[in-house]
Formats: structure tokens, C-alpha cells, sequence
């Protein structure tokens, strides 16, 4: 962590290459995080590159309280929030207009690939499974349950980074858990995809 402060400073005097190291160093997290909100790849490199863009003109405004992590991870969540408002309310136009919506891109959350290619199948639409109830939660419920079980952050950290009470986090979480439970429940049998009937 002290070795951020090192490159916030020097980002803040100005030197471009401490900058880089930040955005080496959180890059494939800040994408993750876009991605697992959005569902779509190229709209998280869109806003993982437009966040750090802000966070680099934003740099000598920083203060440091929380760490550039949560910072980052801040100014990152409320662009894909902003991103996923404009979004919405342009699918609501296209499809007043009776034009179709874009399919979905594959999730993020892959399981890691099978030897077999039966296995292997059973997994990607496990992924898809599991990508789809991640995406029917509501944001608030969304972003908590991917900074929590993704990105591993305590309460303490979603807390400070989504300006919100601890308490509230846990809330959320519980609900975000019961829902996708309650989703994922009929097609999980033993880790394995159970086909409907």
C-alpha cells in the first residue's frame, strides 16, 4: 500500500510512468468489476479506460484517506452505473421503437475449462447461468455481491467505496445471496447443470 502512495505522489508532480504502474496494478480489477456489472466486454474496457482517464485528471484532487484502490474502485462503479442508466434508457427507446435488444455477451465469471467436451458445455452454461442471475439483481444488490464475492473486499472496504453504512452492506448481501440462491437452486445439482424439463 505504501508503494501506491509512492506512485500517487509522483503521479501528482506529474510523472506519467508512476501513473502506469497504478493502472498496471488495478487494470485487470477495475475490468472486472465494469464487466461483471455490464456483462458485456467491450462496454467494461470502455469504462475501465474512461475511469482511469478521470482518475489521471482527477489525480491532484486526491487526497488519499482510503487508499487509491478504493478510490479507483470508486470512480469505476459509478461510471459503470452512470454507463448501464444511459444504456437502459437507450434499450426503453429501442424498444418503444419495436427495434430489437442486443443479445448478451458471455459472463465473466468462468468456470475454469473441462477436459471433455461434454463437461465442458455443461460448464459455459453454467457460467451463462450464473452470469444471467448476477445480472437480474438489482444494481445496488449487483455491485455488492461482485466486491464481495469477486473482488474479496471486506464490509469496512464496500462500505467506504459505495459511501454507505456497513450495515447496509450486509443487507444487501444477504439479499443479493437469498436471490441467487433462489435462481440458481433448479439448475445446480451436485455442481453439474440439471436440464429442465
Amino acid at each position: 500500500m505504501s508503494e501506491d502512495l509512492e506512485w500517487v505522489r509522483r503521479s501528482q508532480d506529474g510523472d506519467q510512468e508512476a501513473f502506469s504502474e497504478l493502472v498496471r496494478k488495478y487494470q485487470k480489477r477495475v475490468y472486472y468489476l465494469a464487466y461483471g456489472m455490464t456483462g458485456n466486454r467491450e462496454d467494461a474496457l470502455d469504462i475501465a479506460q474512461e475511469a482511469f482517464l478521470k482518475a489521471f485528471r482527477s489525480m491532484k484532487g486526491f487526497q488519499g484517506g482510503g487508499g487509491f484502490y478504493t478510490w479507483i474502485y470508486r470512480i469505476t462503479y459509478n461510471q459503470t452505473i452512470d454507463f448501464m442508466r444511459k444504456e437502459w434508457r437507450k434499450k426503453k427507446l429501442e424498444y418503444q421503437d419495436n427495434q430489437d435488444l442486443t443479445e448478451k455477451e458471455s459472463p465473466i465469471m468462468a468456470v475454469p475449462s473441462a477436459s471433455n467436451p461434454g463437461q465442458d458445455m455443461a460448464q459455459k452454461e453454467l457460467n451463462r447461468v450464473i452470469m444471467d442471475a448476477v445480472q437480474s439483481l438489482p444494481e445496488q444488490h449487483r455491485s455488492v455481491i461482485l466486491l464481495r464475492e469477486i473482488e474479496g473486499l471486506s464490509y469496512d472496504e464496500i462500505a467506504e467505496m459505495l459511501r454507505i453504512r456497513k450495515g447496509t452492506v450486509m443487507s444487501r448481501l444477504h439479499y443479493a445471496r437469498q436471490e441467487l440462491q433462489k435462481v440458481l437452486m433448479p439448475y445446480i445439482k451436485e455442481g453439474e447443470i440439471r436440464e429442465k424439463k
